[in-house]
C-alpha cells in the first residue's frame, strides 16, 4: 500500500469498542503509546479488524491544535 500520508505508524489493535454506528479502535504503536481511531462499524467489518491484529495507523492532517486551561 502506498499513500501520500507520511505519518504511518505500525501497531497492534488492543481494544475495539463498538457503538451504534462507529467503533473506537485503540492501537499500541510501541512502548505503550496508544493511538485511538474513530471509524465506522462497516470499516471494522470490511478490514476484518480484531484485537491482536497488526495494522498501520495513517494520520493525515492539515493542522495540529494544542489547548490548555
Amino acid at each position: 500500500m502506498k499513500l501520500s500520508a507520511r505519518n504511518q505508524l505500525k501497531g497492534t489493535i488492543i481494544e475495539i469498542n463498538e457503538g451504534a454506528v462507529n467503533a473506537i479502535v485503540k492501537i499500541n504503536v510501541g512502548n505503550d503509546n496508544i493511538i485511538t481511531a474513530d471509524i465506522t462499524l462497516q470499516s471494522v467489518k470490511e478490514l476484518e479488524l480484531e484485537v491482536g491484529k497488526e495494522v498501520i495507523a495513517v494520520i493525515k492532517s492539515t493542522s495540529v491544535m494544542i489547548g490548555v486551561e
